[in-house]
């Protein structure tokens, strides 16, 4: 038996982190004994500074809570010296990680991170698998290296992908299933059963970029399959969406159907009680949901009955 895993480091920041924290602390014989994360950021018309997911669960169970602006830069090295920490766990952080920390622990640094390596490396694994139409996807706990995402793999655990699985059903499914991985990971360090796998230095998948807001601008000339991939992919943030008559409209539920015509693509080419078809750069969409700058999300047959639309309209 090797050395047991009881001080904890813990490094992230968004709601993805959150599962990954609450297993740790409530997992019998760990100890979090700090928390690092991203600075508190101004929300909202007030400008009010809002804390962070990760910061707020630490605060709520005591945990010292660091969060420098940069982690290459200032105390945080000498602050995880004096922590002495046997692993730190790393969980969409969002800052790069120097090597002088990464060899600081005993076990290393472990992240979790949300795609089965070596496919989509990158901020926004869990977006890009469903734009890409995979059938699955699922996390991966890697001892972390100086490259993005290249670490050494330990565990995957693969979580199949519904056909209507939107950004946020997935984000759901894999922060829960990267908790119990990181917990089941940890065991098999400390038992010296871990088997470190290399990656392949080049990714099977293009890199999953982090999105902007523009990266939900729907481009009508693409095909139907690729928008409708699209408006589940980024559903909540940042939304698919266009514009009606010079207004955002933003696109939550579609479906494709087969239909074909001249019309140019983004063209209204029907209209019915509770959907309508816009044409595509190959094949039609249905609209199901959406939102209207200025208004509430709701199905497309209450927007039909407060919205005169008819064929030939043009979305942009």
């Amino acid at each position: 038996m090797r050395p047991l895993i009881k001080n904890i480091v813990f490094m992230g920041t968004p709601d993805f982190a959150v599962p990954v924290l609450r297993a740790l602390i409530n997992a019998p014989g760990r100890e979090v004994t700090a928390v690092f994360t991203q600075p508190d950021k101004p929300r909202g018309r007030s400008g009010k500074l809002q804390m962070t997911p990760v910061k707020e669960l630490a605060l709520e169970n005591g945990i010292p809570v660091y969060q420098p602006v940069r982690i290459r830069q200032g105390e945080s090295l000498e602050i995880l010296k004096r922590i002495a920490p046997d692993v730190i766990v790393v969980a969409a952080f969002g800052q790069i990680i120097p090597k002088d920390i990464l060899e600081l622990p005993r076990y290393g640094c472990i992240n979790v991170h949300a795609s089965l390596l070596p496919a989509y490396r990158g901020a926004a694994p869990i977006q890009w698998a469903i734009l890409r139409g995979e059938k699955e996807s699922g996390v991966t706990t890697m001892r972390m290296g100086t490259g993005l995402d290249t670490g050494d793999m330990i565990l995957k655990t693969v979580v199949p992908l519904a056909e209507d699985e939107t950004g946020g059903s997935l984000f759901e499914k894999l922060s829960e299933a990267g908790a119990d991985l990181l917990l089941d990971t940890l065991s098999a360090l400390e038992e010296g059963r871990a088997v470190f796998e290399k990656q392949p230095e080049e990714s099977p998948t293009p890199y999953a970029a982090m999105l902007k807001h523009e990266s939900g601008r729907i481009d009508w000339s693409a095909d139907a399959v690729s928008i409708e991939r699209l408006v589940r992919a980024m559903d909540p943030w940042p939304s698919a969406y266009t514009t009606l008559e010079g207004k955002n409209l933003k696109i939550w539920k579609a479906r494709t159907i087969d239909a074909h015509t001249d019309a140019v693509p983004g063209t209204i080419t029907q209209v019915g009680k509770d959907q309508f078809t816009v044409q595509t750069g190959s094949g039609s969409l249905q609209i199901l949901e959406l939102q209207l700058e200025g208004k509430k999300r709701m199905m497309a047959d209450a927007f039909l009955r407060g919205f005169s639309l008819a064929p030939g309209k043009q979305l942009a």
